[in-house]
């Protein structure tokens, strides 16, 4: 059973976030281990085996970015597995300049205008990616999400860039 259909809710880019809640806590409710703890050992462990499913189904739907990976798998569209692969050689060199960016910049300043230009591209990118999904064009559908799992990298380097930053000039 696919993550959506656990949680009784539509295989969709977009979700209501509290629709997304309301379904996992009704149903974590229904299968926490604690409520089958006098049970037989069988009930036992479907409740375990459910409540864990429904963990990684809310976890995995509430981040928009896995959401967007998760719903790719799902259509079919197919992706490097290493999380590391990039085969277009635009965002290759894209993720070179940005990168080099990063490492040129002195202060905390520059490094949060950077993050900032990233996070805002992920917005883009993310509303854009609807409209692919709607056409089912999975070559670009695969190439926004690999400029996705980019940009989200390039926010965690530049965050790790201004903590360091921040601790040496302290």
């Amino acid at each position: 059973m696919d993550h959506f259909a656990r949680l009784g809710l539509p295989a969709a880019l977009e979700l209501e976030p509290a629709s997304l809640d309301r379904a996992y806590f009704a149903l974590q409710r229904q299968w926490h281990p604690d409520r089958f703890a006098n049970r037989p050992a069988e009930e036992r462990a479907r409740a375990s085996a459910e409540a864990a499913a429904l963990n990684d189904a809310y976890r995995t739907l509430k981040d928009p970015l896995s959401r967007a990976f998760y719903l790719a798998e799902l259509k079919g569209v197919a992706l490097p597995g290493d999380g590391k692969t990039i085969d277009d050689p635009d965002l290759l060199m894209e993720a070179m300049e940005a990168r080099e960016a990063l490492h040129e910049a002195q202060t905390v300043e520059a490094i949060d205008k950077l993050a900032v230009e990233a996070r805002d591209e992920v917005k883009q990118a993310l509303g854009n990616l609807g409209t692919l999904f709607l056409r089912g064009d999975k070559p670009a559908i695969r190439k926004a999400l690999l400029r996705l799992r980019y940009l989200d990298k390039f926010a965690d380097e530049a965050r790790t860039r201004r903590a360091n930053l921040e601790r040496s000039s302290a």
